[in-house]
């Protein structure tokens, strides 16, 4: 099972990665911009996560693998952007797979390291959105997290279906993977369907 989970964790790190290097080649970037910022995308909330719960050092700096994961999918989209952008709405669909993994695994590791299912169903959402907030930043666009869309909303959502399942002692495994798939509806609604939130000044 840890292995499966590690699995999944570099999955969410592979397509995070993938959001964060086609914007950098749709910003026009240089080779190493689109790794800094497939990289930032990638690992930016997990390690905010593990620096907030106390697991020193960051699983992302401590374990090669993250870092390499998000380097390969930074090189796959330089090389392959052109086939990456083919599908429709790249950078906003790698990123709803990421924001779901991440939140659902981000809230999972925050109970094992004792937090309570409210503290860690937060720090799910931050596991989740810090990557395309450092991802965001680095080329001077507002934040998704802070405009309209479903974003952090859906990470609470996913990440409250694994602490609700803590609180009451269900199995914590198939809670995930429909905390991942809540997430995951949400956030692809909000871009598909225009489903938001309210917008400060705006009159519907």
């Amino acid at each position: 099972m840890a292995t499966l989970l590690l699995a999944f964790d570099l999955i969410g790190t592979f397509v995070f990665a993938l959001s964060g290097g086609v914007l950098a080649v749709r910003y026009k970037l240089d080779l190493f911009g689109v790794l800094v910022l497939a990289c930032a995308a990638a690992v930016s909330g997990g390690i905010v996560r593990d620096v907030l719960i106390g697991a020193h050092p960051p699983a992302s700096l401590a374990d090669w693998r993250y870092l390499v994961t998000a380097m390969v999918a930074g090189l796959v989209t330089f090389r392959w952007c052109h086939a990456i952008e083919r599908l429709r709405n790249p950078v906003q669909l790698f990123d709803a797979a990421g924001l779901a993994l991440f939140a659902v695994l981000g809230t999972g590791k925050a109970l094992s390291f004792g937090l309570s299912p409210f503290a860690a169903m937060l720090l799910g959402m931050v596991t989740g959105i810090g990557g395309g907030i450092a991802r965001d930043v680095l080329v001077a666009r507002v934040p998704v997290v802070l405009q309209a869309e479903l974003y952090a909303v859906a990470a609470l959502a996913g990440g409250g279906v694994v602490a609700l399942a803590a609180a009451f002692g269900w199995p914590q495994h198939p809670a995930m993977v429909v905390g991942a798939l809540l997430c995951f509806f949400l956030r692809y609604m909000g871009i598909r369907r225009g489903w938001r939130l309210p917008v400060a000044g705006r009159r519907e």
